[in-house]
Order: structure tokens, then C-alpha cells, then sequence
């Protein structure tokens, strides 16, 4: 497992955008440490080369984990689901030398937080 660490301050306006190094592997976790963004903090990350999403939430007060999965699919192009549940089958999200982006919003002026990112 490696660690990637975030440190992430924001603008006059409350927004910031910050990016990891080049990643390699399964994302295990985003992890958010919360310093003194405002509450209802926003975040967007995604993989910077694909825009794929990995964490999309609003709102959030507190430091959070986040275990992103992405559905998978059969060759065929149809959701892979659990029986005839119609529950979707979920896998760990790749990246291959490719950067994490994440975007805050709402995050108060001139306020930081940290971002910690664990990959397979």
C-alpha cells in the first residue's frame, strides 16, 4: 500500500484544486482530514486524464474515509449485477500513471484540509 498526502488551501473564494503525483494501482481509500474548511465543504476527485469519478460529495463537516468502487461490466457492455437482485457488482477504481485530481468548493477563505489517498 502507498500513502499519497494532500495539503490543500483554499482561495478568497472558499475553492482550491490540488493534484497527487502520477499514481499506479487500485485506489483503496480517500481519506479526509479536516483542519478548518468551513462545514459543507464540497468535493470533486477525479482521475485527471479521463475525468473518471472517484468521490463526488457535498456538504460534508467533518474529516470523512471514503472506499470509492466503480460498477464493472460483462464483455458485453451490460452491468454486471449480483443474482437477480439486479445489485451492481463493484471493483476497486485503477489508475495507470495517471494524476488525482480533487477540487474543493465551499470550503471557506483562505481555510485548509488535507486529502490522504491509499492505492493497492
Amino acid at each position: 500500500m502507498r500513502r499519497y498526502k494532500l495539503s490543500i488551501t483554499t482561495d478568497a473564494g472558499g475553492a482550491a484544486t490540488a493534484y497527487s503525483p502520477r499514481i499506479a494501482g487500485k485506489i483503496h481509500s480517500i481519506q479526509y482530514v479536516k483542519t478548518d474548511f468551513a462545514n459543507g465543504v464540497g468535493f470533486t476527485v477525479t482521475a485527471e486524464a479521463t475525468g473518471e469519478s472517484i468521490w463526488s460529495e457535498a456538504a460534508v463537516n467533518a474529516s470523512a474515509v471514503r472506499y470509492p468502487r466503480a460498477p464493472t461490466h460483462t464483455q458485453a457492455g451490460a452491468a454486471a449485477l449480483y443474482a437477480a437482485g439486479g445489485v451492481a457488482v463493484q471493483d476497486k477504481i485503477g489508475l495507470a500513471s495517471d494524476r488525482v485530481k480533487v477540487v474543493i468548493a465551499s470550503g471557506g477563505a483562505t481555510k485548509t484540509g488535507t486529502i490522504h489517498i491509499l492505492v493497492d
